[in-house]
């Protein structure tokens, strides 16, 4: 595919419903065996990329590697490929979108940009997030695709999620709609009344992570979602594997 036709095939599998589903890789090798399963996309997690590397999450591993990582990742497929950016390794809205260009510039098709203060508390105000979005849209044009996540949900206990937590996460949909987001991310948004409900009033198609324990696919597809990723749980899972044959070997 051209680069054009990956833009166009990514934002294509966003489908309210029938959702796209992201294995997530984290290093040219994984995103080949991903890509080998049949999978449509390929996406990253920024925590097993970095734990790859030796780092921690938190935009702990440098920029310049993280870039590294990603130029190498869309090498190694001809699929499309989507990265987890975290916060873009800035907090100022046109070294963010220095940033994401450069990425854009490695070959990603999109990226996800998320809302907490990475190395502080809290969340950025909507408004100073939403410039953050419009000057990234800026910098990488219309094609690229700009996941827009917020950490409502992640940063509160899932028994404490409540339709209040529900309108503060539209609120910042549309504001990132219309700053020019493209998709929205709500990690660990699971109850799925409340997932429902985000969906059905969301202006952008909603991506709804996966792990140990949540809802299955097809119960959040029922609910609307229309992107299923997978975070840093395939990275998880592979390094158990390799610590237990480790482990019996040494036995």
């Amino acid at each position: 595919m051209s680069r054009a036709d990956k833009f166009r095939a990514f934002a294509a599998l966003h489908v309210p419903g029938d959702p796209v589903v992201l294995y997530n890789a984290w290093d040219a090798g994984s995103a080949r065996v991903v890509a080998e399963t049949g999978a449509k996309a390929i996406a990253t997690g920024s925590a097993s990329v970095a734990a790859a590397q030796g780092f921690s999450d938190a935009e702990a591993l440098p920029l310049e590697l993280a870039l590294a990582n990603a130029e190498r990742v869309v090498a190694a497929v001809e699929l499309p490929v989507t990265i987890d950016f975290e916060g873009a390794y800035a907090i100022e809205p046109k070294a963010a979108a220095a940033n994401v260009a450069r990425l854009a510039a490695a070959g990603a098709v999109g990226c996800n940009f998320e809302d907490q203060v990475i190395g502080g508390e809290g969340l950025h105000p909507v408004d100073f997030q939403a410039e953050r979005i419009r000057a990234i849209r800026a910098a990488v044009g219309p094609d690229f695709f700009l996941n827009a996540r917020t950490d409502i949900f992640l940063k509160a206990k899932i028994e404490t999620h409540d339709a209040a937590m529900v309108e503060h996460a539209l609120e910042r949909a549309h504001a990132y709609a219309e700053a020019g987001a493209s998709g929205f991310f709500a990690p660990l948004l699971s109850d799925l009344d409340l997932l429902a409900r985000f969906c059905a009033a969301s202006p952008l198609p909603v991506n709804f992570m996966a792990y140990p324990g949540a809802p299955s696919a097809r119960d959040v597809a029922a609910k609307g979602v229309a992107r299923i990723s997978h975070g840093p749980f395939p990275h998880k899972l592979a390094m158990k594997a390799l610590k237990d044959a480790a482990a019996a070997i040494y036995a």
